[in-house]
């Protein structure tokens, strides 16, 4: 239950409170460090908890006043006394509400780097214009947020968009922000392509994966084909005079890997591996993940790639994300990178959600 675990966490925090206050203790510099360390850690969770025992000794002192006021005729008691039940209530259920959350794990991934994919689905030219749409849309975000953003690789059309492009995101908790933007983005507009003024539905779909060191994850040389090839497609002066452009191909998995934006090869293969990186790290978490949860579909962070998980519609000025049934008409902000809105409802979902589930997880023991 809770608030067992609960109970556990204060008993735990005096017992580090009372070895804190040993002399033996103190002269041990790293035990010393550790246990101010975790009294730290669990000091918040005890704080509500305290705050929130207090709140139910005031509420059940409430309503027994109550309840022996019903009998007289003092009105004016009976309405302080109803009164003081209504707010102890409310403040007991906000603080139940945030012991829960703060009981749910918090994902070590949160803080890190992430390397986006947008590439271009149904609907032709149009969905490769929208992919340029969104790669702007995300590092106007970034730039809000004061992160950087590092192109990778990129497959340019001759109208401006894009078939593809592969982007390094880094910064403070980039992917606790940006990893609910995995999934099939969906866009409703006329086209530019189009004489008659006619509503195209065309789509995009958009892969965040963690960034991954080197040291994380190792290659093995013999476990890669590396192949040196002419850049080709729009490009400027200089692309098509070397052999600079680089495709790598993990043998094991079949993953393959192209990169050409740089005029070094040098550079194209480094950003080749980092992004063969990122994508053999995530074929292992997504098979995890599988193997941990079966409605892992269902959920709001889950990042699955063959969901819809928003629409874009540019007549009605309108954003839907379907995972959460949010609906802003603001499109043209959001386009310019104002998402904290939508953001933070995906994060306040996602939370939600975990809470529940580890509440359900806590009543089954």
């Amino acid at each position: 239950m809770l608030f067992d675990k609960l109970e556990e966490i204060e008993n735990r925090y005096s017992e580090v409170e009372r070895l804190l206050t040993d002399s033996q203790i103190m002269k041990q510099r790293e035990r010393y460090r550790t246990l101010a360390k975790e009294h730290e850690e669990l000091g918040e969770a005890v704080v509500l908890y305290r705050r929130y025992k207090a709140v139910l000794k005031d509420f059940q002192e409430a309503e027994r006043i109550l309840n022996q006021s019903n009998g007289s005729k003092d009105p004016e008691l009976v309405e302080l006394a109803e009164a003081e039940i209504q707010e102890l209530g409310e403040e007991k259920e906000r603080l139940l509400e945030q012991l829960q959350e703060l009981l749910v794990p918090k994902d070590p991934n949160d803080a890190k780097n992430c390397i986006m994919e947008i590439r271009a689905g149904t609907g032709g030219e149009e969905a490769s214009l929208f992919v340029g749409d969104l790669y702007r849309m995300y590092c106007r975000y970034a730039d809000r947020q004061g992160w950087q953003i590092e192109p990778l690789s990129s497959a340019p059309t001759s109208l401006g968009g894009f078939k593809e492009v592969i982007f390094a995101v880094s910064g403070k908790r980039v992917y606790g922000k940006i990893r609910y933007e995995s999934g099939v983005h969906r866009v409703q507009r006329v086209p530019v392509t189009e004489s008659g003024g006619r509503i195209h539905t065309s789509a995009s779909s958009v892969a965040v994966l963690l960034e991954v060191p080197e040291v994380e994850v190792q290659l093995a040389p013999d476990e890669l084909k590396i192949e040196v090839f002419h850049s080709s497609g729009p490009g400027g002066q200089g692309v098509n005079t070397t052999d600079s452009a680089v495709r790598i191909t993990h043998i094991p998995t079949g993953l393959v890997v192209q990169c050409q934006d740089e005029r070094s090869q040098h550079k194209n293969k480094a950003k080749a591996l980092q992004i063969l990186r990122a994508r053999l790290q995530d074929r292992v978490q997504r098979e995890l993940d599988e193997e941990i949860s079966q409605d892992r579909k269902l959920q709001v962070g889950s990042g699955d790639r063959s969901a819809k998980v928003r629409t874009y519609n540019f007549p009605q000025n309108r954003v839907t994300d379907h995972r959460i049934n949010l609906t802003l008409h603001k499109l043209d902000q959001i386009l310019q990178g104002t998402m904290d809105e939508l953001i933070t409802a995906l994060q306040t979902a996602d939370r939600a959600e975990k809470r529940e589930a580890a509440w359900r997880t806590t009543e089954g023991r």
